[in-house]
């Protein structure tokens, strides 16, 4: 008699589970499916970090180190006009005070406004306008950023400035300590220093140093 070779049902079950069986994954490297997700995750994080430290460049430059300001009204022309953006340097003046021929944006609180001028003369210096002559410590100044529009003025027969000083309300003419001295480019049409007054060292909000708006305005500032 033959010897029957049918299985038994153990035999058949672990002969079908033998079949059947795939390998298990235990998450070890060797396996390769678990390591795309933890690389997923890893990136995600990496990038967080690297918005979060954007947005903290950001806040940093924008309130401590520079600032933009839209320029409104007449007063720098020609060097500056209305509607143009400039990126105002405010860290500078923490290191040093400002220089004659600096651009510089300044609070007034008595008007409650940010003007944009031009520094002439700082402390210790005495100051006179005459027409289109600006002496400083009695020595004439050179002005290359109106030069143009001095020249263009004198050719027809006429001077670009009409505004003068010292005035009664400023009768001495001599910066005081820890003030400056400042004039619009716009001789004739700028509300400055000959008519408020010097500016104290604390309300210059800084220097301005690019014009980056719009594009075909662009420019660093003539100092």
């Amino acid at each position: 008699m033959e010897q029957d070779t049918k299985p038994s049902n153990n035999e058949v079950h672990a002969a079908n589970t033998t079949e059947v069986q795939e390998p298990v994954n235990t998450g070890t490297p060797d396996s390769g499916t678990i390591q795309p997700e933890k690389k997923k995750k890893s990136e995600t994080k990496e990038w967080i970090k690297a918005i979060v430290v954007a947005l903290l460049l950001v806040v940093v430059i924008r309130w401590f180190l520079f600032e933009p300001f839209i320029v409104d009204g007449p007063s720098m022309q020609p060097n500056f006009h209305t509607g143009e953006r400039v990126i105002v340097n405010k860290i500078l003046y923490d290191i040093r005070t400002p220089q004659p021929g600096e651009v510089v944006v300044l609070k007034v609180p008595s008007q409650n406004r940010d003007f944009i001028k031009r520094v002439i003369a700082v402390a210790g210096d005495t100051v006179k306008v005459e027409g289109d002559k600006v002496t400083v410590n009695g020595k004439e100044i050179s002005e290359p950023y109106i030069q143009a529009a001095l020249d263009k003025a004198h050719a027809q027969g006429s001077d670009y400035n009409i505004n003068n000083f010292p005035t009664e309300n400023f009768p001495d003419g001599t910066v005081p300590a820890g003030h400056v001295f400042v004039m619009g480019d716009n001789r004739s049409n700028s509300q400055d220093s000959r008519m408020i007054g010097y500016i104290p060292l604390g309300d210059i909000i800084g220097r301005a140093d690019v014009i980056f708006w719009p594009f075909s305005d662009a420019k660093w500032v003539e100092q």
